[in-house]
């Protein structure tokens, strides 16, 4: 679960005092286990999500039921865009890929927030700005690098999402990212795990040696970076200090509960 005193998602991070004081009495702690659905294509989404720890995967699936991963989610951004752009369901799906910690709030609750604040609606619009240049980088980059390159672009983009350097990364998970089979992202992490740059162990990633990983990663991986940056900001390495600083202890209700109950909504201080 998260810890008390960690800090909350980017986005929320972003918001003025008054914005982010209405929506904590309803943001919960929810674990997101490997493989959980957030929501299903062309069916209601009845919940946002916005990342602490882990990734989710943004997946178009065909008639035949062949899979792709157009994108992916972190602690920068949220779960359910849609709602955010006027509509309630997608084409797409979006499912855990790697395990974590989320704050997840009722849609409809989320929807009238948004009605009610130009400046929340602004920086969402900000955040599907930047998520959509991220998309379309990635699409470029599938074609234009090599796949060494574009691995460690993923495994830094996964890296910079998680509270520290092991974390779970599925053979699945990589090839979607990748385009490319499993026996290709077998090699690629064997070549990246014998150069000394990660450790890589039934479906473990250990990265021993981030400015290496950099290095030979495409310049995607800074494009979009610093785009984020542009659109959005505030980061964990630079925050914010026009604003209290927003804890997991500041989310939910029912301060009560916080020391006799491992249920997922927290004290408010």
């Amino acid at each position: 679960m998260l810890e008390r005193n960690q800090r909350t998602n980017r986005l929320l991070s972003l918001l003025s005092d008054d914005d982010y004081e209405r929506l904590r009495p309803h943001l919960l702690q929810v674990v997101l286990d490997y493989r959980k659905s957030l929501y299903e294509a062309s069916r209601p989404i009845e919940h946002v999500y916005f990342p602490v720890e882990g990734v989710a995967s943004l997946v178009i699936t065909t008639a035949d039921g062949a899979s792709a991963e157009i994108g992916t989610i972190g602690s920068e951004g949220m779960v359910g865009l849609p709602v955010c752009l006027g509509d309630s369901v997608a084409p797409s799906s979006v499912y855990v890929q790697v395990p974590g910690t989320a704050l997840s709030i009722d849609a409809r609750t989320f929807r009238g927030e948004l009605g009610r604040s130009p400046a929340l609606h602004l920086i969402m619009l900000r955040y599907a700005h930047a998520f959509f240049n991220q998309v379309a980088q990635s699409a470029a980059c599938i074609h234009l690098h090599k796949v060494e390159q574009r691995c460690c672009r993923w495994l830094l983009m996964t890296r910079d999402r998680m509270p520290a350097d092991d974390f779970l990364l599925t053979h699945e998970f990589l090839g979607m990212m990748l385009g490319v089979r499993r026996t290709t992202v077998t090699e690629v992490m064997g070549s990246l795990q014998k150069a000394g740059l990660i450790r890589y162990r039934r479906g473990h990633v250990t990265i021993l040696d981030h400015e290496a990983l950099r290095r030979r990663a495409c310049e995607c991986y800074d494009i979009s970076r610093l785009e984020f940056d542009r659109l959005l900001g505030d980061t964990a390495g630079a925050p914010r200090t026009d604003k209290k600083r927003r804890l997991i202890s500041e989310v939910g209700h029912a301060a009560e509960v916080t020391n006799r109950s491992p249920a997922v909504s927290v004290s408010r201080r």
